[in-house]
């Protein structure tokens, strides 16, 4: 079972409070690449896998999906999924991605945003999407980079002229992670890129976009903050074709 780390308090009040937590997709900096790769959804039938708030699966309707079904081990962010959505086309439930088994060829497209880090055997997740999927969909989620997720435990430092230095701990050695992120002992799972790539295509995807997703020009126009993003990718961004 995967870790429910969204139910606890101190955990869920830090991600309640973050920008993309509050202003939804147009608050989360990799939307607009992350669109780019959204397939026109008139009349398809939408699965998104870690739901979180609904934000995805509002959109797929406003963008003209005939259904979506947004899927979430934490009862919290469902609970406020539905509170914030009054359209009956959209379904929210509660599972665990590590265990989900959905219905051969029951959806037409698949999302997932910043989820499937958390999940130990990818691997079976992209199977079973596979299977769910009907021929000719496709299937686009973003994950943390795993460039991100190896850093040596005490983290950045910097240079002689002041900017940041990543070292990198193990990135060849994958397996669960653990770290201190809003709250204590949150537990993730390091794949290095080549890893989360094949068992897509071992899966039956066709590979159509990779994206470590960097802060254009005029990002850092509108957000001077995010110049540290340059330094090493923080999202990594997959558009694959059932």
């Amino acid at each position: 079972m995967s870790q429910n780390i969204y139910d606890t308090a101190e955990f869920f009040a830090g991600y309640s409070a973050m920008r993309r937590s509050i202003e939804g997709l147009e608050g989360a900096a990799e939307w607009p690449a992350v669109q780019v790769q959204v397939p026109d959804l008139k009349g398809k039938r939408v699965v998104d896998l870690g739901c979180g708030f609904g934000w995805f699966a509002r959109y797929a309707r406003s963008a003209g999906a005939a259904s979506v079904l947004g899927l979430d081990i934490s009862t919290n962010m469902i609970a406020r999924a539905k509170a914030d959505t009054q359209d009956q086309a959209i379904t929210y439930e509660i599972a665990d991605l590590e265990t989900l088994e959905l219905p051969e060829a029951s959806f037409d497209f698949a999302h997932s945003s910043l989820a499937f880090h958390y999940i130990r055997d990818f691997g079976r997740l992209a199977a079973m999407v596979h299977r769910a999927l009907v021929p000719g969909s496709h299937f686009v989620f973003t994950i943390e980079h795993p460039i991100f997720m190896a850093p040596r435990n005490a983290g950045w430092s910097r240079d002689a002229d002041g900017r940041r230095i990543w070292p990198l701990d193990n990135y060849a050695v994958e397996g669960d992670r653990t770290t201190d992120w809003l709250a204590k002992g949150v537990v993730k799972y390091h794949r290095r890129l080549g890893t989360t790539i094949n068992m897509l295509i071992s899966a039956g995807f066709a590979i159509r976009h990779v994206e470590e997703w960097a802060p254009s020009e005029q990002d850092l126009a509108d957000h001077p903050e995010w110049a540290e993003e340059l330094d090493r990718p923080m999202f990594l961004l997959v558009a694959a074709e059932r």
